[in-house]
């Protein structure tokens, strides 16, 4: 738990409580965003529009997450020639001026005009690009969000690389409700014979899921400790937790289980909503940086599902590494943006447990390392930048980065 020489590291092995990826493939890190909505639920924007600002941004991937909805049908959308609704004439004329006339379906008499929603296979045609060598491309991953609700609480989970809509269920207990969505994601991507992978969406929008809840479900592996759309309450309050000290007390009581639970890794998304001015939800506010071996459904998501990757909301890394000896890192230079290292973690001391989420080391400057001591439950990484987010979801926000926790031993 002490600061090591600084040191130059190798290509990073990120190989938090997983298998390794194959030594011989090549890696490359791919920027994306696992949640978002569109026309096709609550978003105020047409799919085109939406998948076509991310490839337009510097991100390789991008799941619609569209509300207990799977893109593969026809819809009708209608056109508010009063203004006042969410898809207004001068968006389609902007869809018409962008994409042209051929790619803007509509129907009806002036007054009452309705637009064609293009399907997930329109879209991927549309946006989708292979990399030029290992820099670029786009990719559309099919995704869902699947909501539900007990007693009035809010329970969403994305279910990412599934083939088809997954009901929303009715279950007796959060607990049984979340075990049950996960699961039925699972079993979806068994029978597809492809990676799939559920991930909590923001447990405190509506004081949705407790702490509690997410250690007691072994099938949760995924939450997003950051969300962007600001009535999601990440920060918590008096009574409530934040996200990050949510995960710390899951993560402890999970790994203290008799039989422990597997180590629940964080993302962070959008969850954009909005994308003509409004700021409670738009885009460009958090991501994930994936590492894989190509720009492909099934290898991003494989990569995530081993936790090879980490959440950001504009800090970039350039290294990590994690072995079973410790966690390196190294932040990617931004103009004269400084940069603190902080690695948290819980710990079991004299056999009973430490505080939880303590800061075990904190280091000012792009670079750190972190020696397992063998006493840590697990160990994470935060990084804040000096920056000021530019679109922040709470006004000073700075930019910040989350890598996933490891385990002393793990590799």
């Amino acid at each position: 738990m002490r600061p090591l020489a600084a040191l130059t590291l190798s290509p990073l092995l990120l190989a938090a409580c997983g298998p390794a990826t194959p030594d011989e493939a090549p890696l490359r890190w791919l920027k994306g965003n696992t949640h978002t909505h569109t026309l096709w639920s609550d978003g105020d924007a047409a799919p085109e529009q939406v998948a076509s600002w991310y490839a337009d941004n510097g991100y390789q991937f991008l799941v619609l997450s569209d509300h207990n909805i799977y893109q593969d049908h026809e819809r009708w959308f209608p056109v508010a020639e009063d203004g006042v609704g969410r898809l207004k004439p001068s968006e389609v004329d902007e869809l018409i001026t962008r994409f042209g006339a051929d790619k803007v379906e509509l129907r009806g008499d002036a007054g009452s005009r309705e637009m064609r929603l293009r399907t997930l296979s329109e879209l991927k045609a549309q946006v989708d690009r292979a990399p030029e060598g290992d820099e670029g491309g786009f990719l559309l991953l099919p995704g869902e969000e699947v909501t539900s609700s007990f007693e009035g609480r809010p329970v969403h989970i994305n279910a990412v690389n599934t083939d088809g809509v997954l009901p929303a269920l009715q279950r007796s207990s959060i607990v049984e409700l979340m075990s049950d969505t996960l699961r039925s994601i699972e079993e979806a991507g068994a029978a597809a014979g492809r990676p799939v992978f559920g991930h909590l969406n923001h447990p405190n929008f509506g004081w949705g899921v407790t702490w509690e809840e997410v250690a007691a479900v072994k099938e949760d592996r995924f939450f997003e400790v950051y969300n962007g759309h600001r009535s999601t309450r990440n920060q918590g309050d008096s009574e409530h937790p934040s996200m990050e000290a949510l995960w710390d007390n899951a993560l402890a009581r999970r790994l203290t289980a008799d039989t422990p639970f597997p180590l629940l890794y964080g993302v962070a998304t959008d969850d954009a909503h909005h994308y003509f001015g409004n700021l409670t939800s738009p885009t460009g506010r958090g991501w994930v940086m994936v590492r894989a071996e190509a720009l492909d459904r099934d290898l991003v998501t494989a990569a995530m599902n081993r936790g090879d990757f980490y959440a950001s909301s504009g800090v970039t890394l350039e290294d990590l590494e994690v072995t079973a000896d410790g966690y390196r890192l190294r932040v990617k230079e931004d103009g004269d943006a400084s940069f603190r290292i902080r690695f948290i973690g819980t710990r079991q001391v004299d056999g009973a447990l430490g505080p939880i989420g303590e800061e075990l080391m904190v280091v000012d400057g792009p670079e750190a390392e972190y020696r397992f001591g063998g006493d840590e439950l697990y160990v994470r990484a935060q990084v804040t930048s000096s920056r000021l987010h530019p679109q922040p979801y709470l006004k000073g926000d700075r930019e910040m980065a989350w890598t996933q926790p490891a385990t002393p031993g793990s590799r």
